[in-house]
């Protein structure tokens, strides 16, 4: 096959989309980008960019930063490990590298947080390094300009197409080409629908296209089933207040807010009041509400979720927990994307 590099590029150069970390793509920026765009869309993830870079303006700022307001800068984007492994991975490069990125693909590597992909990323956008950027977005154009139906999840399938990918990368012009690669597939050769084949610009090169099997591509492993968990939420109120508990450091939501709730348990009412007085609340004026059924999907897990809605009496916090204000909601106490449904109840 021809190199692909010259109509990519060109197509890329007059068709990509001006974003704030291809203007200004320095290291923290693009890692910054890159750790964000994992599991959300560019469109969804620009107000977060933005906003969390205002107020860490840098990677010593990002590892000096208070875990709290961290969470907070990132709710609503979900799966808080990667902002953790992004704080961890800023208190190593201001330990070891003087808080700048090194230049250095296997240095960030190394870091928390940061595979193949983004130490690719990263490296080839920021420091014009000669390596490859492979994401879902670049294995399903490939495996459609080659027309190939090995599985895309199989790593070795995933190394012998990073090294296609690689053969058609200039070499003055890694960052580029890796960018347009991900452009191509984010806007054209598209996933869940019919790719815009007659946009595409190596659309005379493409063997999906000339074979009839683009929308068959790329293959993937069936993921394996989530665990279904049932969860009962209470919404615990008193005089405005919610009643709010941390979860543990380590597992699922480490270290979020959370409202009072049983894993495991679909919960009557009369099981709730009792459940409610085994946590020391006064239960003598009590008003319960049942709520509707929500859920939220996690990677590997699926919350069916039962919910009350809950008023008691003035009282002192249960060991454990806190009454929070719905300022105190806003501005400090993360609660995760998984009681959106819950949140909008209490207007947050």
């Amino acid at each position: 096959m021809e190199n692909i590099a010259p109509a990519l590029l060109d197509w890329f150069y007059k068709n990509q989309r001006i974003l704030p970390f291809r203007t200004d793509p320095s290291p923290y920026h693009v890692w910054l980008s890159e750790i964000m765009l994992q599991q959300t869309r560019v469109s969804a993830a620009l107000p977060y960019y933005e906003r969390f870079l205002a107020a860490l303006p840098d990677i010593p700022a990002l590892a000096a930063c208070d875990e709290e307001k961290l969470h907070k800068l990132w709710e609503g984007l979900g799966y808080y490990s990667r902002v953790r492994n992004l704080q961890k991975a800023a208190k190593l490069v201001c330990e070891n590298y003087g808080g700048q990125l090194p230049a250095d693909y296997n240095a960030l590597r190394a870091l928390p947080g940061i595979g193949d992909y983004t130490a690719g990323a990263i490296a080839s956008i920021s420091f014009n390094l000669p390596v490859p950027a492979v994401d879902g977005n670049v294995l399903r154009v490939f495996s459609r300009l080659y027309n190939d139906d090995r599985l895309i999840t199989d790593p070795a399938v995933k190394k012998a197409f990073t090294v296609r990918v690689m053969e058609h990368q200039p070499p003055e012009k890694p960052g580029d080409y890796n960018q347009a690669l991900m452009e191509l597939g984010a806007l054209v050769c598209v996933p869940n629908g019919a790719p815009l084949c007659e946009e595409c610009p190596l659309k005379n090169l493409c063997q999906a296209r000339l074979a009839g099997t683009a929308l068959n591509l790329p293959q993937k492993a069936k993921p394996k089933a989530r665990r279904i968990e049932p969860v009962t939420v209470a919404l615990i109120e008193s005089e405005g207040n919610l009643l709010i508990r941390q979860r543990p450091e380590k597992g699922l939501l480490a270290g979020l807010w959370e409202p009072v709730l049983w894993e495991g348990e679909t919960l009557t009412t009369e099981q709730l009041q009792t459940r409610l007085k085994e946590m020391g609340l006064a239960c003598d004026e009590i008003k319960i509400e049942p709520l509707p059924a929500a859920k939220h999907i996690f990677s590997h897990i699926e919350w069916r979720m039962s919910g009350f809605a809950v008023e008691v009496m003035p009282q002192k916090a249960p060991e454990g927990t806190v009454w929070a204000s719905r300022e105190q909601l806003k501005a400090e106490y993360t609660l995760p994307g998984a009681f959106k449904s819950y949140k909008k109840r209490l207007g947050l």
